[in-house]
């Protein structure tokens, strides 16, 4: 059970030069250590960008970029990059762990169909269309009035460049609306990266029963999330509840629906999986609620794997 995790905000960490913390060991829950602890063969590594406290967001994000490429050379005998399935094959027979880049804030190519191609050329191979931050591609679920207004027409000739350069749409964060016009308007599976079910937590970050079906329907995956607040209610981010919403995902959509999206190192602390080092207590909590060896492998890899291949 190869665990592939298809966010983390780890990079946005690293670039505080007041902790000067690097990619090899940290006390952050993503390093090399704890990825090979974990067995990991793909991390997602996102490119978190705010949108108001950037002035310039698409050179922020490349700044972001550079310092990914920094840390990837520099620890090159355990971690390489992997822009497709057959990277992550080759780089798993060599013993590497697969890293995928990826860019929380579609604002980041600022309306310019230009700037998302030069992003696919330099590596990028999943974008999370919007953050918190309304930006040309559509709206954010943050705001009850955002949750019905769509992608724009800019948005939706983004879906149709990411489809036809083989990149992952990710619509976590995306206003309801948008998830339908992607769902609508994508040739291609897409991800919601990071989030959970909306029935067993109801938070606008979360994907509606509906969502889940159509999302299954598409051949696309959504990554749990160990965020507390899109878990439960409680201050910590419960195993009991992630199984929960697991076993809700699963009725609803099936198992080949269901993927990993930590959020961590973006996320509260307190996560009873302190660290990607500690996956082993989720393969555990599955066992011991009766998901079979095939079910698990499917969660922790091969339907991410599955998508990767079919869009990248």
């Amino acid at each position: 059970m190869r665990p592939i995790d298809m966010h983390c905000d780890t990079i946005l960490r690293l670039m505080d030069d007041k902790e000067n913390l690097g990619l090899c060991e940290n006390h952050l829950s993503i390093d090399i250590k704890k990825l090979k602890k974990g067995n990991s063969l793909a991390q997602f590594f996102a490119m978190w960008i705010d949108l108001k406290k950037s002035d310039d967001p698409l050179e922020t994000c490349l700044e972001m970029i550079d310092k990914f490429y920094i840390e990837i050379e520099k620890n090159s005998d355990n971690i390489c990059l992997a822009t497709n399935y057959r990277d992550i094959i080759k780089n798993d027979n060599e013993g590497k762990i697969s890293a995928v880049l990826a860019i929380e804030e579609g604002g980041t190519i600022k309306g310019k169909i230009h700037n998302l191609r030069n992003f696919y050329r330099i590596g990028v191979r999943a974008i999370t269309l919007t953050w918190n931050t309304a930006n040309e591609i559509g709206y954010p679920n943050i705001k009850k009035n955002y949750r019905d207004r769509g992608l724009t027409s800019f948005g939706e000739e983004v879906v149709y460049e990411m489809n036809k350069l083989g990149m992952l749409i990710d619509v976590s964060h995306l206003s309801d609306k948008g998830f339908y016009d992607v769902a609508r308007l994508s040739s291609k599976p897409f991800i919601a990266s990071h989030s959970n079910s909306r029935t067993i937590k109801e938070h606008s970050r979360n994907l509606t029963d509906d969502m889940i079906k159509l999302l299954s329907e598409s051949g696309g995956t959504m990554g749990i999330c160990f965020e507390r607040d899109f878990l439960g209610e409680s201050e910590n981010a419960r195993i009991e509840d992630i199984i929960r919403h697991i076993k809700h995902i699963r009725n609803i959509g099936g198992i080949d629906v269901i993927a990993l999206g930590s959020d961590y190192d973006g996320s509260h602390p307190n996560c009873e999986i302190n660290n990607i080092g500690e996956i082993e207590k989720l393969i555990f909590a599955l066992k011991d609620n009766k998901f079979s060896e095939d079910e698990i492998d499917k969660i922790f890899y091969k339907n991410a794997l599955r998508v990767i291949k079919d869009v990248l």
